[in-house]
């Protein structure tokens, strides 16, 4: 498990812009039973979240459409909430960095990290903005 003080900061990154930070099995549970579009950030250590996946994902919450639930969870820490998102991720493997969009608890939209891997934040930002565009 990776130390607080190093993982508290990356998780302000979105907590402190809107993101409910799903720390416990029963916190993901009550997200995923919301009606609407719910956006899931598998959060990490790794240079490809700090570079890519969180600003991409902050950056695609510019738009008309937008996901009517922002959560969070971090890999490697939230070791419980964890395993329960990736339940629900089924059947993708388990991948950290992730971006997932729900649609009334069903997963419509993956972004692996091989998705993010590589890219560029603006361009993770223009694939959720498609997404919402489709979903939201």
């Amino acid at each position: 498990m990776y130390p607080e003080d190093i993982v508290i900061p990356m998780k302000e990154q979105l907590t402190l812009n809107g993101f409910e930070d799903l720390t416990t099995v029963e916190k993901v549970d009550e997200a995923m039973k919301k009606q609407g579009t719910t956006l899931v950030m598998i959060n990490s250590v790794c240079g490809c979240a700090a570079g890519a996946a969180r600003p991409g994902v902050l950056m695609s919450l510019t738009g008309d459409k937008l996901p009517d639930n922002l959560t969070t969870v971090f890999a490697g820490f939230d070791l419980d909430a964890v395993k329960r998102v990736r339940e629900y991720l089924m059947p993708f493997p388990p991948s950290s960095p992730a971006v997932a969009l729900f649609k009334d608890g069903d997963l419509v939209h993956m972004l692996e990290r091989h998705h993010i891997e590589g890219h560029s934040a603006e361009a993770i930002a223009e694939n959720l903005k498609e997404a919402y565009q489709e979903y939201a």
